[in-house]
């Protein structure tokens, strides 16, 4: 049975802009969170305290969250490490995210770590976090395919979710990072947590649209229950002309099919779409989101 109301997720700022290459003044960034939240998105992660050699586009974090003020200190934040989360402690900010993964490849790749060595270096961080109240989210990355390794198991990516889970954090967002996941793989995957007595409100979903499946899979979630997705406006979060870095499921496309499901979402489409529009002209191409270009384009 499909929930009556879904909370969305809204990561454009940090994982929408990351793989950006031209670097988006602060100025922008800023405005472009504080538009997302007055159309009604409940979350909207603001950014990520990486090193800027790893992503030059977030190298102003500090200055963006202290251009903020008082409303960025509610909004999450990735932290890779213990550095990350000191950056986030010094500033007050009260929500923080890690990023795990759930193959041994991508973790090498990504984090310098084994696939269990992950665990030790995110142990601190989620402690240090949670004596000094931060609320801690945990991602992995990696969950229905991975381009080194292939099909990843649904043993092993629960395996990992429950290790993050077990360290502290309050929700998993389970990724299909390169976006090869069908709807059968989203709902054995939920389903194979449920049997490790992870319930659905401790999972939220994280799809990308490689393949054009990611509301077929947001739809398949919302069967089993799920009631947190992950989405960036205007399908942000890779170059829509390049294979190997595609979007994020539109924050637009998850509002037009919730709208017509019935589901509660809060979101105010039109000026979500109007958001998306106005970066795109930011970044010099037109939003990959179906909706955006359906509505922008449409006849006043």
């Amino acid at each position: 049975m499909t929930p009556e109301r879904v909370t969305i997720y809204e990561v454009g700022p940090r994982d929408g802009l990351q793989n950006e290459s031209a670097i988006v003044p602060v100025e922008v960034k800023a405005e472009f969170v504080r538009r997302l939240l007055a159309a009604g998105l409940p979350v909207v992660e603001a950014t990520s305290f990486v090193h800027p050699k790893w992503v030059p586009q977030l190298a102003d974090a500090a200055d963006l969250m202290k251009m903020l003020g008082d409303e960025g200190r509610e909004l999450p934040v990735l932290v890779p490490n213990e550095r990350g989360l000191d950056r986030a402690l010094e500033l007050g900010l009260r929500h923080v995210a890690i990023f795990g993964s759930a193959t041994e490849t991508f973790a090498q790749k990504n984090l310098n770590r084994s696939l269990d060595e992950q665990f030790a270096m995110f142990e601190p961080v989620v402690r240090r976090a949670r004596d000094a109240g931060l609320d801690v989210r945990a991602y992995v990355s990696m969950c229905f395919g991975d381009p080194w390794e292939g099909a990843v198991p649904v043993e092993q990516v629960v395996s990992v979710g429950r290790r993050l889970l077990d360290l502290g954090a309050s929700q998993l967002s389970i990724g299909d990072t390169i976006g090869v996941g069908t709807a059968r793989q989203v709902t054995e995957l939920i389903d194979a947590f449920g049997a490790e007595g992870v319930p659905t409100n401790r999972l939220a979903m994280h799809f990308h649209d490689t393949y054009g499946q990611a509301l077929a899979n947001a739809y398949a979630a919302l069967d089993r229950g799920i009631t947190t997705f992950d989405a960036s406006a205007g399908g942000l979060g890779g170059c829509p002309y390049a294979k190997s870095a595609t979007g994020n499921l539109a924050t637009e496309d998850l509002v037009w099919m919730l709208t017509g499901l019935g589901i509660e979402h809060g979101v105010d489409l039109d000026a979500v779409v109007a958001t998306s529009v106005w970066m795109a002209g930011h970044l010099g191409r037109p939003s990959p989101s179906a909706v955006v270009r359906a509505l922008a384009e449409s006849p006043a």
